[in-house]
């Protein structure tokens, strides 16, 4: 996937805005737009994995707390299939999506890791390409 488009300036500590922007997927011959959407590559998206609500919402408020996620959005109810110690696994766990910016994921996973029950918590790390400007101004403020 590829982000294409002529920048205009954010300020400082700000996003750029987009203009004329599309996604090109590799191989697809396509370009989607991106109407008004602003470039996002600061931020990224974190996944985690956690036994139970109760302790999905610990980790929650201590990395809000932290000031490391802007938001996280708590998804009871997934159920996961897995290789452990070399056994098929399965169970049911509440996903975890954090919104963060590239500065602060360092500080997440060291957080994460030492709170979490698991002896190997999921966490992992995605990128995001664009968003609205609004939104991603909101979480650069509440990030500070």
């Amino acid at each position: 996937m590829v982000l294409d488009s002529t920048a205009a300036g954010g300020g400082p500590g700000q996003p750029s805005r987009r203009r004329d922007a599309v996604i090109s997927l590799p191989g697809a011959g396509e370009t989607f737009p991106l109407l008004a959407m602003t470039s996002a590559r600061q931020f990224h998206l974190v996944l985690v994995t956690a036994p139970d609500l109760k302790t999905a919402r610990v980790l929650a408020k201590a990395t809000l707390r932290a000031r490391l996620a802007a938001c996280v959005n708590l998804i009871p109810g997934i159920e996961s299939h897995y290789w452990w110690l070399g056994k098929l696994e399965r169970g049911k766990e509440v996903l975890l999506v954090l919104k963060t910016a590239q500065s602060k994921v360092a500080g997440l996973e060291k957080l994460i890791l030492a709170r979490h029950p698991y002896d190997t918590p999921e966490f992992i790390v995605l990128p995001l390409i664009a968003g609205a400007a609004r939104y991603l101004a909101w979480m650069t403020a509440s990030l500070r």
